[in-house]
């Protein structure tokens, strides 16, 4: 996405201004996702996830990163495919941030940008009113994408020529903040967070698409044996889980979600498969 230097600037004075009273380094990730983090909120379980859909589709999967940012979720997919690459639309984050640019991303606008075809895209963000998926389309046979429920929407594939072969939800990054928030820097009785905390939500939505049913048929095996996996032994996990574990987004954790005008209950990570496959 695009940036301006002086609000990139602004931001990193924010942060400096953060770090002087935060209760822990790992709460800048979800206050600050644009220079520490992500807009999605993850777990280890999710690079495992998308790496598990790589696999699937090629032993050795190209891989590419569309709207990377300063590449934190790209580094972890690169200690499992190496040759992982990512496209981001501006230098900004690198320069303003003071940050080496790798590499492994190039600087381009995806919508004519991505220059050959990979076996699996990810999606992690796209800029309203900004529409590449045409562009993806006809760069690979696999999308991941995450979106934010009622603000991104647009970076779902159905009707590009894919089909959504499975789902799960997590927190968003202003999910996590809000809780972090109201239950660290906020002065508020016991009372009343415990009440707002009942209404936390989780509006951050993964997406996978194929078009080909061989790829959908073994993309649900997969994550089937991720599933399994997960449930039966202890696959490790990143230090900043521990935010999530205490703002009350664990692993399978049961949520009431607002859909279609009613409340219903959803579990997080829980792994939705469509009918199809």
């Amino acid at each position: 996405m695009p940036f301006k230097t002086r609000d990139l600037q602004m931001a990193v004075e924010s942060l400096r201004q953060f770090r002087r009273y935060s209760v822990s380094p790992h709460h800048e990730r979800f206050s600050f996702p644009l220079l520490r983090g992500t807009y999605f909120t993850y777990r280890k379980i999710d690079v495992l996830r998308v790496f598990a859909i790589a696999k699937a589709v090629s032993n050795s999967p190209g891989y590419c990163d569309i709207g990377c940012g300063y590449g934190d979720f790209l580094i972890k997919i690169r200690e499992f495919i190496s040759g992982a690459t990512g496209i981001e639309n501006s230098a900004g984050i690198f320069y303003g941030c003071n940050l080496p640019k790798p590499d492994y991303v190039t600087i381009a606008d995806a919508r004519w940008g991505i220059e050959k075809k990979f076996d699996i895209i990810f999606v992690g963000w796209m800029e309203p009113g900004i529409d590449f998926r045409d562009a993806i389309a006809a760069k690979t046979d696999v999308v991941v994408t995450t979106l934010d429920q009622g603000i991104s929407l647009a970076a779902e594939f159905d009707g590009h020529g894919f089909e959504r072969v499975a789902s799960w939800r997590t927190p968003s990054w202003e999910d996590v903040n809000t809780e972090i928030m109201n239950r660290y820097y906020t002065q508020m009785s016991n009372e009343i967070y415990h009440s707002l905390s009942r209404l936390r939500g989780a509006h951050n939505l993964w997406y996978v698409y194929s078009k080909k049913r061989r790829y959908s048929e073994a993309i649900k095996a997969a994550l089937v044996r991720c599933l399994e996996q997960e449930k039966r032994t202890f696959v490790g996990r990143y230090d900043f889980e521990d935010v999530l574990d205490d703002c009350g987004f664990k692993y399978f954790e049961e949520l009431e979600i607002s859909a279609a005008s009613k409340q219903e209950k959803a579990h997080l990570w829980e792994i939705q498969f469509t009918s199809n496959f």
